[in-house]
């Protein structure tokens, strides 16, 4: 017979202790350890498949053409060409960012006339009428219902046997089997157990919104983004209209995917082409200003990043980097200074990716370095030219990947030259170059710097 036990447990990783701590000694938080009551004989609610016995691979049958279409070709995007049939996918995204929003107008475009059943643990039915009237959502197969118990969720799939179930938050949900409040650790994780043991045995596309921490992390335990099969997350800047789709874990498709999007008056519009988005209102001849090609998952996208550096008014120089890792910017100073020569030890530096983007990519290492140079010696860079390059720690500058990528997109826009690392000019030797456009290659970022400024 199963014994209940008192255990206490992190609101914000899942460690479990037996008594009560101030600090979590795993993920290092204050005050988030919570008392709940736990059955010691209970198990989840794993999935189990239907058969057990060891099979060949070759045996193994596989159906190539589950996946359903939702309409919406960015979202499309990052899933890998549509939704999987039986998948579990996990949205998360700051509040208010558009993450309802966005379901529903999937709900509304979704390529199936499979019954969608929208269940919303924080909203009524009206205020959910509201906003599909809003977004001018007409779908006759869509049902809505208000409900927050998982035991009658369970209930109305299996009378109603829809394609596809959206759950609007899970943080909302409770299952009776476990005595805590609604998105404790417990919670969160017993009913997403039983939503993927739901999806598997049915074959029911399941999508589960999740809040963020004030990190930016999905709220709960970190075995919730191991479950599931895909994790999305929405993000934008709430004074920017544009917002980010991106994908970080994905079993039927590529990882670092990402699509664009403007929230309108009318919801959420696709943007089929971001690079032109991202330089839009982009002035001429300005020193600090640069263009770099960065690649996100399989597209690639020109996008501005900016510099400006003045003398310090303190003992200690500031650097800030919006939409860059700061301690990527640091480096690529320390290399100026060592390896050009520009002293920067008594100047404030700050840099910024335009449009709300987050470029982690080491190829944009040139052009946040030739922003730098050009901010600091108050020369522009050519309009004309896009930057691509990793730079090391010696100064030289290192080959990217998929630089074919890179280079179309360049020349798609219409800009004239492109500077890349030596390593990548063999490849690039092999493709078909417009008239007019120029490849340069360099070795070092010294010579980059030269090549840069002589052409301006």
């Amino acid at each position: 017979m199963a014994k209940n036990k008192t255990v206490f447990i992190c609101q914000e990783c899942g460690y479990e202790s037996s008594g009560w701590l101030g600090k979590c000694p795993a993920c290092m938080q204050w005050n988030t350890f919570v008392e709940e009551r736990q059955e010691t004989g209970a198990h989840a609610s794993a999935w189990q498949p239907a058969q057990s016995k060891p099979v060949s691979l070759e045996e193994i049958k596989a159906d190539t053409e589950q996946r359903c279409l939702t309409g919406i070709k960015e979202f499309d995007r990052v899933l890998g060409g549509g939704m999987v049939r039986g998948s579990l996918i996990l949205v998360g995204g700051d509040p208010g960012i558009g993450k309802s929003t966005l379901l529903l107008q999937v709900c509304n475009t979704l390529q199936t006339d499979a019954k969608i059943l929208y269940i919303s643990g924080e909203e009524s039915t009206a205020q959910i009428k509201l906003r599909a009237d809003r977004l001018n959502v007409k779908r006759r197969s869509l049902f809505i219902v208000s409900a927050s118990n998982f035991e009658a969720i369970s209930s109305m799939i299996e009378a109603e046997k829809p394609g596809l179930v959206i759950i609007d938050s899970i943080q909302t949900m409770y299952t009776d089997t476990i005595n805590s409040a609604p998105g404790s650790v417990s919670q969160v994780r017993e009913v997403t157990a039983a939503l993927m043991k739901l999806a598997k045995s049915s074959g029911i596309t399941v999508i589960i919104v999740g809040h963020v921490t004030k990190e930016g992390a999905i709220a709960g335990p970190r075995v919730l983004e191991h479950m599931v099969d895909t994790v999305l997350y929405f993000e934008g800047e709430r004074h920017l209209s544009y917002r980010i789709l991106r994908t970080v874990k994905n079993r039927f498709g590529s990882t670092n995917e990402i699509g664009v999007f403007e929230m309108r008056d009318t919801g959420l519009a696709e943007i089929p082409n971001p690079s032109e988005m991202m330089l839009s209102g982009r002035q001429e001849n300005v020193p600090g200003s640069v263009v770099v090609a960065s690649l996100e998952g399989t597209r690639p996208m020109l996008i501005e990043i900016q510099s400006l550096v003045c003398p310090t008014g303190f003992g200690v120089p500031r650097r800030m980097a919006t939409g860059l890792d700061y301690n990527r910017l640091t480096m690529l100073l320390a290399v100026l200074e060592k390896r050009v020569g520009l002293a920067l030890y008594d100047q404030d530096a700050y840099v910024n990716v335009v449009g709300g983007i987050r470029l982690d990519e080491p190829a944009c290492d040139l052009g946040i370095a030739a922003a730098v140079a050009s901010s600091f010696r108050n020369r522009p860079v050519d309009d004309g030219c896009v930057l691509v390059g990793e730079v090391g720690l010696t100064g030289e500058v290192r080959a990217v990947s998929q630089i074919e990528k890179r280079i179309s997109e360049a020349m798609r826009l219409g800009f004239r030259s492109i500077v890349i690392p030596e390593g990548n000019m063999k490849l690039a030797g092999q493709m078909k170059i417009k008239e007019g456009f120029r490849i340069i290659a360099v070795s070092n970022i010294r010579e980059a710097l030269e090549v840069i400024f002589r052409d301006a």
